[in-house]
């Protein structure tokens, strides 16, 4: 999550690729996103909408920061409460075994912590500290073949004391256990595990506009640490840079980023190539492929429209690309 509200329009045709970052030059941009792609809303009622993940069963869990999970079903076209209050649940995805696996943060209501919601709908708690001292705000999640969590945890907001006084990228093994993967970031955001399980790729995003604001990749080490760091792109400085990523099912990268007319997906190779740019009504905020029947659909979470008639809120929107995405889970 980072915090931010500049759109620029409703339904829009992304094929032409026009405003992305100056730095952003798309190589491939048809083939991913062919002229006439158009992104559809789905949903304008959030307060803030992060965390697209794909259940098995084909429907789609977001959160709302606010403080709760919302469930958008294809079929019916609905939006309903999944789980509420959420401990400001931000990041989501499901593991291995199908189960809803959560990031929650700070300010008020969060809970500071990572969570499994099993099949009976039950949340336990899977880690909530390193070496006794609480996490900052678990931000976003990636999980690899084995089920290991890797997640952020930066501080963008709340007013909560910190027990630690360092933003990293941290591991949580399936029996909880939590170990440092890295420190070598400023303030981490979106993180993926590659295809190949060799390499992680982490969103440097500092809220300071002189700060960091680059995509970063990590060869993944035998103990699950992180090493090897590697700068993939720069955005450069007072720009908005990467929030929540995902991946299609060669391995490329889907990262959201920008604002006005910068606001969009940018596609990068697993080299960090830049490849195709999608604009977004406003900022964005995270993006997933579906599975199943939605398979070749990229949701995304971003801001309302700047010409909405609507109070500045966050929704849900759509579109259909020539790829499928990459998921850890069995799907139906």
């Amino acid at each position: 999550m980072v915090l931010g509200l500049v759109a620029a329009s409703g339904a829009l045709n992304a094929g032409a690729a026009e405003g992305p970052n100056p730095a952003f030059k798309p190589t491939a941009q048809t083939k991913f996103v062919p002229a006439g792609t158009k992104l559809a809303l789905l949903w304008l009622e959030g307060e803030f909408t992060e965390g697209p993940a794909p259940a098995a069963d084909g429907t789609l869990l977001f959160s709302d920061i606010g403080n709760r999970i919302m469930r958008y079903d294809p079929a019916s076209k609905k939006v309903s409460v999944y789980r509420a209050p959420s401990g400001k649940a931000n990041g989501l995805m499901f593991d291995p075994q199908g189960r809803l696996v959560a990031c929650e943060g700070a300010g008020p209501g969060g809970e500071r912590r990572i969570t499994i919601t099993g099949p009976n709908g039950k949340v336990r708690t899977l880690a909530d500290a390193y070496e006794g001292q609480r996490f900052n705000s678990p931000n976003d999640l990636a999980i690899n073949a084995a089920g290991d969590v890797y997640f952020t945890d930066p501080r963008y907001v709340g007013g909560e004391p910190r027990d630690l006084d360092f933003e990293a990228v941290f591991l949580v093994k399936a029996d909880g256990k939590v170990s440092i993967a890295t420190r070598e970031v400023e303030k981490p955001n979106g993180i993926l595990v590659a295809p190949d399980q060799k390499t992680v790729y982490v969103a440097d995003h500092n809220s300071d506009p002189l700060g960091a604001h680059t995509l970063l990749a990590f060869d993944l080490a035998p103990d699950g640490s992180l090493v090897g760091k590697r700068l993939l792109f720069d955005f450069g400085p007072r720009k908005r840079g990467i929030d929540g990523m995902t991946m299609d099912r060669d391995g490329n990268i889907y990262a959201t980023a920008g604002s006005g007319s910068e606001a969009g997906i940018y596609v990068f190779s697993p080299a960090g190539e830049p490849l195709a740019f999608l604009s977004t009504p406003g900022d964005p905020t995270n993006c997933v492929f579906g599975v199943g029947e939605q398979a070749s659909t990229l949701y995304v979470t971003a801001a309302a429209p700047k010409e909405s008639k609507t109070p500045a809120k966050y929704g849900l929107y759509s579109c259909e690309l020539p790829t499928s995405g990459y998921h850890v889970f069995p799907q139906k």
